[in-house]
């Protein structure tokens, strides 16, 4: 009997790998987006004041609005991703910031932005935490994956050097209304680029406690309400919400021991050398939001500059945001580790502070300020990377993702309490001293977050060796 072998098929050709760059390019514009929208607003400050009669009340409840909103919802917007699928939550952030700002521009009167800027710190909050998982989704592999985040983060840079002179161009060009326009066609550009299937993630069954996440925010809200309230000498107003703070806050705790799926994860938590971390990241927000609230009302206020001026008097910090965190931290990181790295910025952001209240109460030549700008822009580009860096390792396996959301909200928390504090002072100072005073204080939060490192690591090293 004979046997006939079958036919010798052609090799078929492997299918060839989804291209990721498109999507990516979404990903990181999708963060450049919300990132730019903390601090295009910084210049156009005068302009919607004088625009919409608004006095620095007001204009601190503009930037808050967002970032309370921005802050405490990232304390859960993870769990969301991971509940209902990240790209779904992405995509529906993006296009909620896209409306949101669309809307902005036709904004009536001062409240009514100001609830709209919630809406956008909403939105700004379902994107960042989602945009993490689509990376993990494109780049399984963990070297591609790297170089993924590394793009994605030095993204952040970009829009930070971005924000205050295109805010500046667009208020000369077209006032305050115009730099929530930008946001509208950036939106439809990231749909567009992350509509395709390979950004896909699975839906999952993790559980959301809304109560505690509905605490969280109230808590923020009134603490932050009470602050800008005792700042304008309104006491009564001002015990009303702190009262109303303490007890949203006692709530969350009274919900957090109970629930079995809290908004803050207790071994995130407890991880040795979480907590200076955590101080560290909010001392940077404190420090960044004191140069972005308070030095654009000054430079326009006091020292006659135009918003196309004021803006590019920004360089100085927002140049070295947009190259170190590539081109040094990174390397540093690398070599050293991320404590070292973390306490080198702090201490730049300290010496900062100090030069640039000088320079502002003295009435020193731009040249002079420019220096404290530039060692602020070195000290965040130092600090925020090996924060992240410092974080992501510290934090318990599969806790990763919630440890990321944590220190962004407490970045958030930082910068709203220090729009809160730091109003106050130009408030009733609305001259050099109020900017020479407003742009100091952020100094002793972040020497204190440095003294705070070095006393838990030689704490920790003591328990090591006994």
């Amino acid at each position: 009997m004979s046997h006939t072998l079958p036919p010798t098929l052609p090799p078929q050709a492997a299918p060839p790998a989804p291209r990721t760059g498109p999507a990516l390019l979404g990903i990181a514009l999708g963060y450049f987006m919300v990132l730019l929208d903390t601090t295009v607003l910084s210049v156009a400050e005068p302009d919607l004041a004088r625009s919409l009669g608004s006095s620095t009340v007001g204009l601190q409840w503009v930037v808050t609005g967002y970032t309370v909103a921005f802050g405490a919802l990232l304390l859960s917007a993870g769990a969301v991703g991971d509940r209902y699928g990240a790209h779904r939550v992405f995509r529906a952030g993006v296009a909620a910031f896209g409306a949101g700002s669309l809307l902005s521009v036709c904004a009536p009167g001062l409240w009514t932005l100001v609830g709209l800027r919630a809406v956008l710190g909403v939105a700004a909050a379902a994107c960042v935490p989602s945009s993490m998982a689509m990376i993990t989704r494109l780049y399984p592999e963990p070297a591609r994956r790297a170089r993924a985040v590394a793009v994605w983060a030095a993204v952040s840079g970009a829009a930070l050097a971005a924000g205050p002179i295109a805010g500046g161009l667009l208020v000369a060009l077209a006032g305050w209304r115009a730099v929530f326009v930008v946001n509208v066609p950036l939106a439809v550009v990231v749909l567009a680029l992350v509509a395709g299937p390979s950004v896909r993630c699975p839906r999952g069954e993790r559980r959301i406690d809304w109560g505690g996440q509905l605490a969280a925010c109230a808590a923020l809200a009134l603490t932050t309400d009470a602050l800008i309230a005792f700042g304008a000498h309104a006491a009564v107003h001002g015990a009303w919400s702190a009262a109303g703070a303490v007890a949203a806050g006692a709530l969350f705790a009274r919900r957090e021991r109970r629930s079995a799926s809290p908004v803050l994860v207790p071994a995130v938590l407890r991880a040795p050398g979480m907590a200076p971390m955590l101080a560290a990241g909010a001392a940077v927000g404190f420090a960044l939001t004191a140069v972005l609230f308070v030095l654009p009302l000054f430079l326009q206020a006091t020292r006659g500059y135009g918003t196309v001026a004021a803006g590019a008097a920004f360089l100085p910090l927002t140049l070295p945001t947009a190259v170190n965190p590539l081109l040094v931290t990174g390397r540093l990181v690398a070599r050293l580790g991320p404590d070292r790295p973390v306490r080198a910025g702090l201490a730049l952001l300290v010496a900062a502070g100090g030069v640039m209240a000088g320079a502002a109460g003295a009435g020193a030549p731009y040249p002079v300020l420019a220096v404290g700008l530039c060692a602020a822009g070195c000290g965040v580009s130092l600090a925020l990377p090996a924060l992240t860096t410092a974080v992501i390792t510290l934090a318990p396996p599969g806790s990763a993702g919630a440890a990321g959301g944590l220190l962004n909200a407490v970045r958030q928390l930082g910068a709203t309490l220090g729009v809160a504090v730091l109003g106050a002072f130009v408030a009733v100072h609305p001259s050099a001293r109020g900017a020479a005073c407003g742009l100091l204080l952020p100094a002793p939060a972040c020497a204190l977050a440095v003294v705070l490192s070095l006393v838990l690591r030689a704490a920790r090293s003591r328990r090591a060796g006994a």
